[in-house]
C-alpha cells in the first residue's frame, strides 16, 4: 500500500479534521511528542540530549518529548532562543519540568531539532542559523522531527543551514520534502509517527515495493511479451537497453538497427529489414524507442513512425529531445512513458509550453498536458501517472554513472511488454533497478547493472 504524502495545505487539512472531530491541538501534539520520544529514548540508548525548540507548535513538540525523556530518566538540555509564540506550545513549555536556556551552549551526544516545522517559507537566519551550524559542526547523534528547520516542506528547497541528520521522525505524515533532493539527502533514516490523523489513500504517496509474478504454466515467448527497441545512429546504449531487457521478464527481446552489433549477446535476435515493416510485426506487445537514436531528421522519422503504431511504449534519451506536440498527433498517449532525467524534463516543458518550478510540479505538468506517463528519474525519482504521483526510495549514488538510464529504460520496456500497464511499468522498473544496483556492488558499469537485473528478478518473485 502506498503512503499518504501530504503538503502544507493537506497536512493543515488533517489536522483540522482530527480537531473537528474529536482530538484537540494539545492532545494532537502529546500523541506527536510521544510518538517521537519512543523513538529518541530508543536510538539515545540512555545517552543525554539535548532539544532544540523554535517559537511555533514544532517547538511544542520539542518539550513535549523533553518533558517525557525528563521523566524516564534521561538528563535533558532544551535551547529555545525565543519564548513560544502559541498557546499549545506555551502549556507545553509550562509543563516541562526541568532547564530551559536560550542561547547555552551543544553539549550532549544526541541533538533533537524541533526549531521549525513543516510550515517554513522564509529563511532561516540568526540565532537559529546560528544553532543549525552548531548542529552540523558537533559529533552527535542529529535527530530532525518532521522535517529539517531549514526545509520547506513542499518544495524540499534549502532555506538555511542544512546538518546532515541520522533520522527524521515525520509526525502525522509523510511530506512532500520526504521525497524530494536536496532535502531528502540530509534527513538520514525516515520514519513516521502517526498521530491518529484520517488520511484516505491520497494521490500522492511512497511507493511500495512491488511484488513480480513467475509466467504462467502455458506461457510461450509472445504470451511472455515481444519487446522491440528502435536503434539508431549509435549501437551502444540500445545493446546496454536490451542487455537489461532480457533480464527483466519480458520473453523475446528484439532489437531494430541498420547497424551490424558484432558484440551483441547470441540470445539478442537483431532485425536489419525495413523499419516500417518490422514495426508491423502484431506481435509487438513494447516498444523502446530513445538509446542511441540520434537527433537529426533519420532518428526523427524513425521516431514518428514507431508513434503511428500506438502501442505501448517507453521513450528515453534522444526521444526526448525530439519529441513535440506534433509529434503525438494519432499517438496513443495513454500507453507511453517517458523517463527524462532533469535536463529532459526542462526540455520537454519547453517543447510542450509548460511553465512550473521545481521537478515535482514539472513532471506532474508535463503528465497533465500530454497525457503520458512521466517517470522523472533521477536521486528523487518522480512517477506522475494517471493513477496518482509517486515518490522512491532513494537509490544508490553509485547509479550517477553513462548508461544506467539506457538500463532503466530497457527493464520498463520489458515489464511493459510482459503487461501493458505503463504505471506498474515504471514502478516495477525503478525497484529493478535500484536493487540491481544494490547486488552490483560499488563502482559498477552500466553493463554490471544490466547483468545485474536478473537476480535482482529473483528478490521480487
Amino acid at each position: 500500500m502506498n503512503e499518504p504524502i501530504l503538503t502544507v495545505a493537506q497536512m493543515r487539512a488533517a489536522e483540522r479534521a482530527a480537531m473537528d472531530a474529536e482530538a484537540s491541538e494539545w492532545e494532537l501534539m502529546q500523541r506527536a511528542g510521544e510518538g517521537a520520544a519512543q523513538w529518541v529514548m530508543r536510538v539515545a540508548a540512555g545517552r543525554s540530549v539535548t532539544v532544540l525548540c523554535g517559537p511555533g507548535n514544532n517547538g511544542g513538540d520539542g518539550y513535549v518529548i523533553a518533558d517525557i525523556l525528563l521523566r524516564t530518566g534521561h538528563t535533558v538540555q532544551i535551547i529555545a532562543p525565543i519564548e513560544p509564540t502559541t498557546d499549545t506550545a506555551r502549556k507545553a513549555r509550562a509543563q516541562f519540568g526541568g532547564d530551559i536556556s536560550a542561547d547555552a551552549a551543544l553539549r550532549h551526544p544526541v541533538v533533537v531539532d524541533c526549531l521549525f516545522g513543516y510550515g517554513l517559507t522564509r529563511p532561516v537566519e540568526g540565532e537559529f542559523a546560528s544553532l543549525l551550524e552548531q548542529v552540523s559542526a558537533r559529533d552527535c547523534y542529529r535527530i530532525a522531527i518532521d522535517v529539517p528547520s531549514a526545509v520547506a516542506s513542499d518544495s524540499g528547497e534549502v532555506l538555511g543551514p542544512l546538518p546532515q541528520y541520522d533520522m527524521t521522525l515525520a509526525l502525522g505524515a509523510w511530506k512532500q520534502a520526504h521525497g524530494l533532493m536536496p532535502a531528502m539527502a540530509a534527513m538520514g533514516i525516515r520514519r513516521l509517527v502517526p498521530i491518529g490523523l484520517d488520511l484516505g489513500p491520497g494521490s500522492t504517496g511512497f511507493s511500495s515495493r512491488p511484488h513480480l509474478a513467475a509466467p504462467s504454466p502455458d506461457a510461450h515467448k509472445y504470451r511472455r511479451g515481444l519487446l522491440a527497441i528502435v536503434a539508431g545512429a549509435m549501437p551502444g546504449a540500445p545493446l546496454l537497453a536490451a542487455e537489461a531487457a532480457m533480464r527483466a521478464g519480458a520473453g523475446y527481446v528484439k532489437l531494430l538497427s541498420e547497424h551490424s552489433h558484432p558484440d551483441a549477446p547470441a540470445d539478442l535476435v537483431i532485425e536489419q529489414d525495413n523499419l516500417g515493416e518490422s514495426l508491423g510485426d502484431e506481435r509487438i506487445s513494447a516498444l523502446l524507442v530513445g538509446p542511441g537514436l540520434g537527433r537529426d531528421g533519420d532518428a526523427r522519422g524513425r521516431l514518428a513512425r514507431a508513434l503511428k503504431q500506438r502501442r505501448p511504449m517507453v521513450l528515453d534519451a534522444d526521444a526526448l529531445q525530439l519529441l513535440d506536440p506534433d509529434m503525438l498527433k494519432g499517438a496513443d498517449v495513454t500507453t507511453v512513458c517517458l523517463t527524462p532525467h532533469e535536463g529532459e524534463l526542462a526540455k520537454l516543458c519547453e517543447a510542450f509550453g509548460i511553465s512550473a518550478d521545481g521537478k515535482l510540479d514539472c513532471a506532474r505538468s508535463l503528465r497533465d498536458v500530454t497525457g503520458m506517463t512521466v517517470l522523472a528519474k533521477g536521486p528523487d525519482t518522480i512517477l506522475a501517472s494517471d493513477v496518482m504521483t509517486q515518490f522512491f526510495p532513494r537509490g544508490s549514488s553509485w547509479l550517477s554513472v553513462a548508461g544506467t538510464g539506457d538500463v532503466l529504460a530497457g527493464i520498463v520496456a520489458s515489464r511493459l511488454a510482459v503487461h501493458g500497464n505503463s504505471q506498474r511499468a515504471c514502478v516495477e522498473g525503478v525497484w529493478l533497478h535500484q536493487e540491481a544496483a544494490r547486488i552490483a556492488s560499488p563502482a559498477f558499469s552500466a553493463g554490471d547493472l544490466a547483468r545485474a537485473v536478473k537476480p535482482a528478478m529473483a528478490s521480487f518473485l
